[in-house]
Parts: structure tokens; C-alpha cells; sequence
């Protein structure tokens, strides 16, 4: 399966991924997991917002155990950010069969649609539609780096825009969703652990800053004449890492744009977009307001117009503690030795879909060590030997959930 996908969406200048939604490469993503399902004989739909489904049993029975993640990703991004939890899926169902095991309720492997947001600018489109955590119109206004809006460039895949929206009678049939993901950071290389258990998705966000100054001449306008909105950012920037280092949290401005974006004037307006997260909500509350403050101080000194946007927020998502729980069981009492495993369990600054079903469907992650500790880039990594212990104690979770 990975030889079928490593070569999908693969920047030959970068080394990295590039499976952005409804471009070609997210299509081809695609009809890869639609000739997955269907290898299988699973019975493979799309649904109303763009998210793939493969079922085995009847969908509609109600009380379904599925798992899966995603296939898009972030700009020149790693192999197994999204695509690990896929193919795991895929190969502890095969794993289930070889085992003999007798599903007693329907289940169903998943692809949501958008996870990463790296073209619309916002994160798990598919799944927070789903959720109506996303409203339609708000869909509609998405628009990507070259203002084409999302429902142009879904007409232009092949789907229906005027069809997304909220799917609760599928997430009320829907009894568990367990999402296997590699994990962002190095807690399992540090406890010498291969696979661990999720607690909880820190709170996060994403802030538009807008610094508006005036467009001027570079070679002919006195320092002392400039609005620069460039170096108020700039100080945004440093203030950022400052107040996540005296707060305890994260703060990353990853995006600029600049207009005009030429290199002999002054820019009329510098556009960053802040990523923010935290272990709890008030720590996230004191780093961002530290940023805005300082932001809006330096604005005022130079005469820069200053406008912040909350763009997304999600907030702290405690995973259902009973199929937690049950997940750290099953996992406790089996093993290749028959005399279980040690599970640990941690928490996450990254989002996932099964944090934004979280609110509407019982929700579990399994997390895969990740050696370098480096996520949503080339560099990211997975063993093999871990990526199999991860498909093992997913087809355990799942036989234990879906299986008599």
C-alpha cells in the first residue's frame, strides 16, 4: 500500500508532499482508497461533504466502530502525517480477517476530506461540516491563495457544492472512531514506547494579523517619513516567541503576505496568520492576548493600522474517558505474548478529525512513535517495525470493539 501512494502528490524538488483538497493529486489520493476499499469488497460512498467511506456490514444498523484519518497535506509535508492512520486501517482490517474475527457490528474505514486546510485555510473542512461545526456559507466564502473559492474548485473535482453541510443521521450511526496518527513530537521515542494512547487535543487557534501602513518608495522615502507595516510585524513575530516562552505555550506565525511585494517599496500591508495552542485554556488566553498587546503597542508607535481575526478555534478536546479507558484495556490485556503491553497516554497540540467528531461521536487516538520527532515535513518518520505494532494494536482495538 505504501509503494501504491509514496509517489502521490511527491515534490521532486522539495522531497515533500504536496495533496492539497480538490487538486489532482488529492484526486488521485482518492481513487487510490476507492480501489482499496474495493480490493477488499468493501462497499465504498462518499458522502454529502467529500469524505470517503468503506463499510463492511450494513451502514445503516446503527452502532458502527470506524477508524481512518486522512490523505492531504500540508505544504511539502511528510509521508505519515494522515496517511499512516489510512493504510493502518486498511491493514488491520486485513489483519482482522487473517485472524478469523466475526464483526458484530458494522465498520467502516474513512478518509475525511480537507483535514490539513493547507489551500482554504482552515483545518478538517470535511469532518467539521460533517460536525455543523462548519456552516455552509462559511464553506462558500473559503477561498484559496489565488481567491479561487471552494465551491469552484469542488465543481471543478467533480463534486456538488451546493450538497455539504451537516451529516448527524451518519455520525449517530457511528458508536466509536478510532483514529491511528503518527506522532507529532517525541514523548514515545523518549519513554521507549512504540504505540501510546491519547488523552486529550490542547486548544488551538489560528489569528489573522493585518498590519496596514502606506506603500512608498524604497529608495526615496526618509526612515523617519515611513509607515513600515513590515517592521511592526516583525516585532509581532519576536513578541510571539517571547510570550509563549514566559506563558508555558506555542506560537508560531508560519504565513505572510505582502502586499505590493516588491522589493524596492515599501509594503501598504504585511498579512501574518498566528498558530497558537496550549496545554489549557488559559495559558492559550495569555499568550495570545500577550501578542496582540504587544502588536497593537508597536502599531501605535509607527502609525500601523492594526487588525486582528480569529480565523478558527478549537477548544480543549478531553477524549471520552470510557472508550479511552476500554482502548488502554484492551491494549493492557493483549500481546504477542499474551501478557499485555505498557500503553501510555498523552496528550496532543495537534488537531485531528477525531477531535472534531469528539463532540458528536465517542472518539479515541492511537499515537505511533515517531523517531525524529518532526511532523509536516519531509523529515517526519515512522519505523516500520512501529508502523506494524500500530496496525496490530489497532486491529486489537478494533476486534475488541467490533468483534465478538
Amino acid at each position: 500500500m505504501w509503494r501504491g501512494l509514496a509517489p502521490i502528490g511527491l515534490h521532486a524538488g522539495s522531497g515533500g508532499y504536496r495533496r492539497h483538497a480538490w487538486t489532482g493529486a488529492d484526486l488521485d489520493c482518492r481513487e487510490w482508497f476507492k480501489a482499496q476499499a474495493e480490493s477488499r469488497g468493501l462497499v465504498h460512498e462518499t458522502d454529502r461533504n467529500g469524505n470517503q467511506w468503506a463499510w463492511y456490514g450494513d451502514p445503516l444498523a446503527g452502532d458502527a466502530v470506524v477508524t481512518g484519518s486522512h490523505l492531504d497535506s500540508v505544504p511539502d509535508g511528510g509521508a505519515f502525517d494522515g496517511p499512516l492512520g489510512v493504510v493502518s486501517s486498511f491493514a488491520a482490517f486485513d489483519e482482522l480477517r487473517r485472524r478469523g474475527a466475526d464483526f458484530v457490528k458494522p465498520f467502516a474505514i474513512t478518509n475525511f476530506g480537507d483535514e490539513e486546510g493547507a489551500r482554504f485555510g482552515l483545518a478538517c473542512v470535511g469532518s467539521r461540516l460533517a460536525a455543523g461545526q462548519l456552516t455552509v456559507e462559511k464553506a462558500h466564502q473559503l477561498r484559496d491563495g489565488e481567491g479561487i473559492p471552494l465551491p469552484r474548485a469542488m465543481e471543478k473535482a467533480g463534486y456538488d457544492p451546493d450538497a455539504i453541510g451537516p451529516d448527524p443521521g451518519r455520525l449517530a450511526r457511528i458508536g466509536a472512531f478510532v483514529e491511528l496518527h503518527v506522532e507529532q513530537g517525541r514523548a514515545l521515542d523518549a519513554d521507549g514506547h512504540p504505540v501510546g494512547v491519547a488523552s486529550a487535543i490542547w486548544p488551538h487557534g489560528r489569528w489573522r494579523f493585518d498590519f496596514r501602513g502606506e506603500a512608498n518608495h524604497a529608495g526615496t522615502t526618509r526612515l523617519a517619513d515611513r509607515r513600515d507595516p513590515m517592521l511592526t510585524y516583525a516585532e509581532t513575530v519576536l513578541a510571539a516567541r517571547r510570550e509563549a516562552e514566559l506563558a508555558g505555550g506555542l506560537a508560531t506565525f508560519g504565513k505572510v503576505s505582502v502586499e505590493p511585494n516588491g522589493v524596492n517599496a515599501i509594503p501598504s500591508l504585511v498579512r501574518g496568520w498566528l498558530d497558537s495552542r496550549a496545554a489549557d485554556q488559559a495559558t492559550l488566553d495569555a499568550v495570545v492576548g500577550g501578542i496582540e498587546r504587544a502588536a497593537r503597542e508597536h502599531a501605535e508607535r509607527s502609525g500601523i493600522d492594526l487588525d486582528v481575526v480569529r480565523e478558527s478555534f478549537t477548544p480543549v478536546v478531553e477524549f471520552q474517558h470510557a472508550l479511552r479507558d476500554e482502548v488502554c484495556r484492551i491494549l493492557g490485556r493483549r500481546g504477542p505474548d499474551g501478557t499485555g503491553r505498557d500503553v501510555p497516554v498523552l496528550g496532543t497540540g495537534a488537531g485531528h478529525d477525531a477531535g472534531v467528531l469528539s463532540a458528536s461521536v465517542p472518539t479515541a487516538m492511537l499515537f505511533v512513535r515517531n523517531p525524529t520527532g518532526i511532523s509536516h515535513s519531509p523529515a517526519e518518520h515512522a519505523r516500520e517495525d512501529d508502523c506494524v505494532a500500530g496496525v496490530i494494536a489497532l486491529a486489537d482495538v478494533l476486534e475488541g470493539l467490533a468483534c465478538s
